[in-house]
């Protein structure tokens, strides 16, 4: 038993754990960081999309320090099957205003330039433990057992990810579903800076999101491509339920994607640099788990906080909310001196009412949780005329 006792322990190093750990040590919590990869972003599938409204108001500025990759100006949608595509190009200032700037990120950089943040304000980070279970008491948890060591807290931020065994052992969660969780595999190929802006069509600093939907002839599967400063993030997504009734494994889509037409002479002279696989959850409201009890609180994707709108891609700015208001809920349970299920309540409250249930739920809401991510204008119209006018549904 360890003889000390921290205010808060989190499980997980991602964008969310990292946040929720840099906002509590920086108001003066003993905040403990437990990470199984070697580093922040070992495990990450890397590179994609960070809308930057969220971690703006955690570290002001940070993409003037952080390690981005480059400003997303340019959003392209694809929709069709093989080679024949329709496509649509938004390229707006709107994309790149101060309330709505994204970037393009590499999460092993990243997420170690957030866990250095996260130190310098206090926190302690350890890496390559893994924790086995957690301390529970008459339904209340206070602490984390890794391996022969058991450490305890006021409160455990559970940041584990998609699969949380913890949350599953605990009862906050099922194991994802089938037709609630896609696999995703992506690959970062290198292309020199200038080869990059020629064939995107893009200056210095400047970065293309594109989204595919559509685009197996004997399977269908999601695409999609983000530029980085000297290479492509490119992968596919398939939902878990459809893996076993398609010809071709998952990575092979990866391969045929790659080899279309419309794509290869885009990577033509890439090298490998990385290969990643992700299970990521898909399954909306139908899927959120307990996000909070005694003594516990669910962020990022361990609380299944993700959403797939069909436009855009949304994980990395609700996993950095998600930590951030479980932090400040961690804070006012501090004041009161109440851990309890019906202080950390508030937390579940706060994400109602910010933008990230919206998203996650989806529907109507989903376009105000865009606009308020930073969006001014809404390319969907374009989108979806140019399909029909194709006869695409």
């Amino acid at each position: 038993m360890s003889e000390e006792r921290f205010d808060c322990i989190i499980v997980g190093g991602g964008l969310a754990g990292l946040t929720a750990a840099y906002v509590l040590a920086g108001e003066g919590q003993e905040v403990l960081l437990v990470e199984k990869g070697n580093y922040s972003g070992a495990k990450n599938m890397t590179g994609g999309r960070l809308y930057g409204h969220s971690l703006e108001k955690v570290i002001a500025d940070f993409a003037a320090s952080a390690p981005v990759e480059r400003k997303v100006v340019k959003e392209r949608l694809s929709r069709g099957v093989g080679d024949d595509m329709v496509t649509v190009e938004y390229d707006s200032a709107g994309l790149a205003c101060p309330f709505g700037e994204s970037y393009t990120v590499l999460r092993g950089k990243f997420d170690r330039w957030l866990a250095d943040q996260a130190e310098e304000q206090g926190a302690m980070l350890i890496y390559g433990v893994r924790v086995d279970s957690l301390l529970e008491e008459n339904g209340k948890v206070f602490g984390v057992v890794a391996g022969d060591e058991e450490m305890e807290a006021n409160v455990v931020i559970l940041a584990d990810g998609a699969n949380s065994l913890l949350a599953q052992n605990l009862g906050y969660k099922a194991p994802p579903q089938i037709n609630q969780a896609t696999v995703g595999v992506k690959e970062v190929i290198g292309l020199s800076e200038e080869i990059i802006n020629e064939r995107f069509n893009l200056a210095s600093g400047e970065g293309l999101a594109w989204l595919f939907y559509g685009n197996g002839e004997d399977q269908v599967y999601d695409a999609f491509l983000y530029t980085n400063t000297d290479s492509v993030s490119i992968g596919v997504t398939m939902m878990l339920g459809e893996i076993d009734h398609t010809q071709n494994s998952v990575p092979q889509m990866l391969e045929d994607f790659k080899n279309n037409s419309k794509i290869a002479p885009l990577l033509e002279g890439g090298r490998l640099m990385e290969y990643s696989a992700h299970l990521i959850p898909e399954g909306g409201e139908n899927m959120l788990p307990k996000l909070y009890g005694d003594g516990i609180i669910l962020v990022g994707d361990a609380a299944a906080l993700c959403a797939n709108l069909g436009f855009t891609l949304r994980g990395m700015d609700l996993a950095v909310e998600s930590g951030l208001l479980a932090a400040k809920t961690v804070l006012a349970a501090q004041e009161q001196g109440d851990f309890s299920a019906d202080t950390l309540c508030a937390y579940e409250k706060a994400l109602q009412e910010s933008f990230v249930l919206a998203c996650v739920k989806g529907g109507e809401s989903c376009l105000a949780a865009v606009k308020a991510g930073g969006y001014e204008e809404d390319p969907i119209s374009a989108f979806n005329t140019a399909m029909g006018e194709a006869g695409i549904k």
